[in-house]
């Protein structure tokens, strides 16, 4: 009993320590070389995220402004900002599978029905720092967290909020 106590403690504890984010970066980068950012030209083109659009536009914004990075005009810009939501589908289960069996002694049988499946589709947060100069991507982080179709708009934000916010913890790399 303690043995699965204590394990149970300890899982909890690495649960609570995962990331919602993950980065990748380049190495060889100096990241103090860059004092400035706009986003990138075409970065919030699609209908579909323009609610979300505004949201991680003031999210990244905000963060950027923390970095203490200036936003410049495109053309004069160290940073290019550009990010998407990236759809993925997943498979749900809702409500309980049906099963009856029959049977004495050492045998038995039984019928089960799995639990109905349904598709739900979300978007996963990708936020990528380009280099204007030589227009290669020199920082990446995406979300671990989802948005989906059931959020209320106030979630949404919220969550937009919390994961860009985590994001660019990791910004300048090295530093955490």
């Amino acid at each position: 009993m303690m043995r699965f106590l204590m394990l149970a403690v300890v899982t909890l504890a690495m649960t609570g320590c995962a990331s919602n984010v993950v980065t990748d970066y380049n190495s060889s980068v100096v990241f103090g070389n860059y004092s400035s950012w706009a986003f990138a030209g075409g970065t919030d083109q699609s209908s579909f995220t323009s609610l979300d659009g505004t949201r991680v536009r003031s999210a990244v914004e905000r963060e950027l402004n923390r970095k203490a990075l200036k936003q410049v005009p495109e053309v004069e810009a160290d940073l290019l900002v550009s990010w998407q939501i990236v759809p993925e589908e997943r498979l749900e289960q809702t409500g309980l599978g049906l099963g009856f069996g029959f049977g004495s002694g050492n045998f038995g049988w039984a019928l089960s029905a799995p639990p109905p499946v349904r598709e739900i589709e979300e978007g996963k947060l990708v936020v990528e720092l380009a280099d204007r100069k030589s227009k290669e991507v020199v920082w990446r982080a995406a979300s671990r967290r989802y948005l989906n179709e059931n959020q209320s708009p106030e979630t949404r934000r919220e969550l937009i909020d919390e994961v860009v916010a985590e994001m660019f913890t990791k910004y300048p790399p090295g530093l955490d």
